[in-house]
């Protein structure tokens, strides 16, 4: 019945209207989450989770129709400008829909002020950003996110982000060979991070949200960006297996681009990592 806002046989060819579809179905996972869970004692505990699955269930049907058209075109194509040409829409696509699951988890996750909301996401940023004190950074989650990150040099922050950006990108390209349009759940799951920092960030005042989201998207939109490549690597593989077989000459050629979509998938984490060490903090 959702599918009837926006029909996934479309999405491609009106990206930028994904990025309501990602407000509708993020708000919708929040709202329902917080209206049926929150007063059990027990599911509350895991609210942060069904969040996400909940979007993801919303949201699934958009990536398998993705990936289904993208990988009939990535039969025709060869070379990285001609590999771009074909897949930008899609992944344009893919950032729309990112936009409006940040936009919206970041609103709700600040209106409702319901801490379990997203209390997995909440501990996750604590994990990397303050990494020897978790609990004190979860009990002080209130103030500015510069009062509670550790004191790491560039170099080794630069490292560090890398590192756990490319463990993020080789769980994704292997969540979307497995699962195909499965992938959409690391998808949701870091716009919800990326939510709760923001929810930090500004202290939980709603008329900061706009500074709030222009913080984490400088760099966190490449970043995304090179997932999103990623999971359409992998997806494109899997469904290009099932449709061709490993002999066939379009597996082959399908190959060769998921190399390309891959290499690109790199070159724009190393960007989106300098761009967080090195430019991010100059403006904020």
């Amino acid at each position: 019945m959702l599918e009837m806002i926006y029909n996934p046989k479309y999405s491609e060819k009106g990206p930028v209207k994904m990025l309501f579809v990602g407000i509708i179905y993020a708000s919708l996972s929040l709202l329902l989450v917080h209206w049926f869970f929150s007063s059990d004692p027990e599911l509350s505990k895991a609210s942060g989770m069904i969040v996400v699955t909940f979007c993801v269930m919303f949201s699934i049907l958009f990536m398998y129709f993705l990936i289904r058209q993208e990988e009939k075109e990535d039969e025709e194509v060869e070379g990285i400008l001609g590999v771009w040409k074909v897949h930008s829409d899609a992944i344009y696509a893919f950032m729309w829909l990112f936009l409006g699951f940040v936009i919206a988890f970041s609103f709700w996750y600040i209106v409702l002020q319901d801490s379990n909301l997203l209390n997995f996401q909440l501990q996750t940023y604590c994990r990397i950003n303050s990494p020897g004190n978790i609990e004190l950074c979860v009990k002080n989650s209130g103030f500015p996110e510069e009062n509670i990150t550790g004191a790491f040099g560039n170099g080794s922050r630069f490292i560090s982000i890398l590192q756990n950006n490319v463990y993020v990108m080789i769980f994704t390209l292997v969540f979307s060979l497995i699962f195909g349009a499965g992938a959409i759940f690391i998808l949701a799951w870091n716009a919800s991070v990326i939510a709760a920092a923001i929810g930090i960030f500004t202290q939980y005042k709603l008329s900061d949200i706009p500074i709030g989201v222009l913080r984490y998207m400088i760099h966190g939109f490449p970043e995304i960006a090179a997932y999103f490549v990623t999971a359409l690597a992998g997806g494109i593989f899997g469904v290009g297996i099932l449709r061709n077989g490993f002999r066939n000459r379009k597996t082959i050629r399908i190959l060769e681009n998921v190399i390309i979509l891959l290499f690109i998938a790199l070159v724009i984490l190393i960007l989106a990592a300098l761009m967080e060490v090195y430019i991010t903090p100059m403006l904020f």
